[in-house]
């Protein structure tokens, strides 16, 4: 049975609907009607029940570990106001060992939302602004000579924490931005040709502002694809701004979450845990064969240069698997793809000059691929 808690809140709640019209100067092509029926049932440890993408032998993930998951969303929304969808996908980033790009205007509290999640999480945070002058070392770390011994130490620095929170991390040079390469993926620093690891769990969380390119320096693509997730924070609607004020009017402070009764409600024991379901969730060949398509689908679209590789395939399997996990099910289905489609792959692509002046998006190129490609059944 899912779990209407998660699925009330999808990571990708923002995005148009599949297929809406006039989000593409490129409408979607009629699927083959021969290619839309039912694939043949699978054998062995993936067949599958009739009329559904259910193994015949597979698991009911934890209600506790859920719920425990389950009552982030209760903390962080006693300091952070209409941004259940972007918990939901920091929580699937923390399921699978990934990374985030938040992506929102100045003041939606993307920083709030990031100590909020720590402190209910029981993980260290460390916080770095990144500006033109930031050296690699800055975050990194560096070797510091002692002139007491007469040898050098090793200074770790704020990228030897749990959670990372990378501010504007556009407005720091290349050379900083790749400070971070080696720890995003390989989760260690290499300092003098030492490797030291970094603790776990390791998460980077940066932010970026997408209206302000001014002395900017835009992240290239090899380093945005690392990020497991893309997610936009908006400005909360009317009533939920309204909230905003009411607390704030009533003596909220963001800097006190203590003082906003925001406590800790799980912990990295739980998580880790919870990621050992998340790799036991099964995924039928027929749902496999629908991720691979999609991404392949991106690679032909006239309106981007740039399709999804093959990292952002693995990347929207193991996103899909945890969002399964999340609505109570020991199974992916296609329709877990589809909801983990957008903020997986919207920062994998890349458009055609002529594709943006025609007012083409990422999103809208997205909406076109998942109305074109069949779905199994």
């Amino acid at each position: 049975m899912t779990d209407p808690t998660w699925n009330q809140y999808r990571p990708d709640e923002q995005a148009r609907p599949v297929g809406d019209a006039g989000t593409s100067a490129h409408p979607a092509p009629t699927p083959d009607p021969a290619r839309t029926t039912s694939a043949p049932a699978a054998t062995g440890a993936h067949a599958l029940d009739a009329g559904t993408h259910a193994p015949a032998h597979g698991f009911t993930p934890s209600r506790e570990l859920r719920e425990g998951l389950a009552a982030l969303r209760a903390e962080v929304g006693k300091a952070v106001v209409g941004q259940d969808a972007a918990v939901t996908g920091l929580v699937i980033a923390l399921l699978c060992r990934g990374h985030v790009l938040l992506e929102g205007v100045p003041g939606v509290a993307k920083t709030l939302l990031v100590r909020t999640l720590s402190t209910a999480l029981q993980l260290d945070t460390k916080r770095v602004q990144f500006t033109p002058d930031l050296m690699p070392g800055d975050v990194t770390g560096s070797l510091v000579y002692d002139a007491r011994t007469a040898q050098f130490s090793f200074r770790e620095g704020p990228v030897f924490t749990n959670l990372l929170l990378a501010d504007e991390i556009n407005r720091t040079p290349p050379k900083t931005q790749a400070s971070l390469l080696e720890a995003m993926e390989e989760r260690q620093v290499s300092v003098d040709g030492q490797p030291r690891p970094l603790p776990d769990p390791f998460l980077v969380i940066a932010t970026q502002n997408p209206v302000e390119y001014e002395g900017t320096y835009a992240l290239p693509e090899a380093q945005l694809d690392r990020f497991l997730l893309k997610l936009t924070l908006p400005v909360p609607e009317r009533d939920q701004e309204i909230e905003v004020l009411r607390r704030h009017a009533a003596g909220f402070d963001p800097r006190d979450l203590a003082g906003a009764g925001v406590r800790a409600v799980t912990d990295a024991a739980q998580l880790a845990a919870a990621r050992a379901e998340v790799a036991r969730v099964q995924v039928a060949p027929e749902v496999l064969g629908y991720a691979v398509d999609l991404v392949r689908a991106t690679r032909q679209s006239p309106s981007l240069s740039l399709g999804v590789s093959p990292r952002g395939a693995t990347a929207l399997l193991t996103t899909a698997r945890a969002w399964a996990w999340l609505s109570g099910r020991g199974y992916v289905t296609p329709d877990d793809i589809k909801a983990l489609a957008h903020p997986t792959l919207r920062h994998r692509v890349q458009l055609r000059s002529e594709a943006e002046l025609e007012g083409v998006t990422a999103e809208s190129v997205l909406d076109t691929v998942l109305a074109a490609v069949p779905v199994p059944r």
